[in-house]
């Protein structure tokens, strides 16, 4: 389980979070919105130690992200919008690099890199340099890179961008399945991206979490209207 517990983050006189708490579960998918400045950024930089938390504590399965930063960065996995590939490797020694960062054991790389590779769509561009990519094939890239080492949470930043529709379909059924072995957490501002497969919303806004909700609970709540509709609805 991915907990975050009464977290608090300051910037200078402005406060940016204050005294968020929720968990995500394993298998479970978790939609992260908000509109723009609500804090989204500033919570997930935080989750990682990018920014050092003011008040409250992160922790994976009881691993605490203040007490015990290595293990716990040995669990989880970010995905920045920016995707931050090594623009001078090849895509197959970029994947590669990832998966001995995370530590990942010799036996297991070889049926784990063909099988991410696959499911991903990367076949094609194993010999080219990160930096000759489209855009597209580079969020593939970076989230292969993230899940090449089994984190135990992933946290996805805008994945879908500058995907077409058939590759947006795929990296739903790509995260679907990959949500069997850990924790997802996806932000974007893309709600029919994440509609069909994702669990739970948190919503922020003014740096509060405003709503913490499971799908069908919101459904029944707001009688059966879009995620879109229901973040209008909330955030008016």
């Amino acid at each position: 389980m991915f907990a975050v517990e009464d977290v608090s983050k300051s910037f200078g006189a402005k406060e940016v979070l204050h005294n968020i708490s929720f968990c995500i579960q394993k298998g479970e998918i978790a939609a992260l919105l908000g509109p723009n400045g609500a804090g989204k950024t500033t919570l997930m930089r935080s989750m990682i130690g990018f920014y050092a938390l003011d008040a409250g504590k992160v922790t994976i399965d009881g691993v605490s992200l203040e007490d015990n930063r290595v293990e716990f960065a040995s669990k989880i996995a970010y995905v920045p919008e920016a995707g931050g590939l090594y623009p001078e490797l090849t895509v197959a020694e970029y994947i590669r690099f990832m998966a001995k960062v995370k530590h990942l054991p010799q036996d297991e790389y070889s049926q784990r890199f063909d099988n991410v590779v696959n499911a991903l769509g990367l076949n094609k561009v194993l010999t080219q340099k990160c930096e000759t990519l489209s855009k597209g094939f580079s969020r593939r890239v970076a989230i292969a890179g993230a899940v090449i080492g089994k984190p135990q949470f992933l946290i996805l930043d805008e994945p879908w961008e500058g995907l077409d529709l058939p590759q947006k379909i795929s990296l739903r059924g790509f995260l679907k399945e990959y949500s069997r072995e850990c924790s997802i957490l996806i932000s974007t501002h893309v709600m029919e991206d994440i509609e069909q497969i994702i669990q739970r919303v948190l919503l922020i806004n003014n740096g509060k979490l405003v709503c913490d909700s499971s799908v069908s609970e919101l459904k029944d709540r707001f009688h059966n209207a879009s995620l879109e509709d229901v973040f209008c609805s909330i955030i008016k």
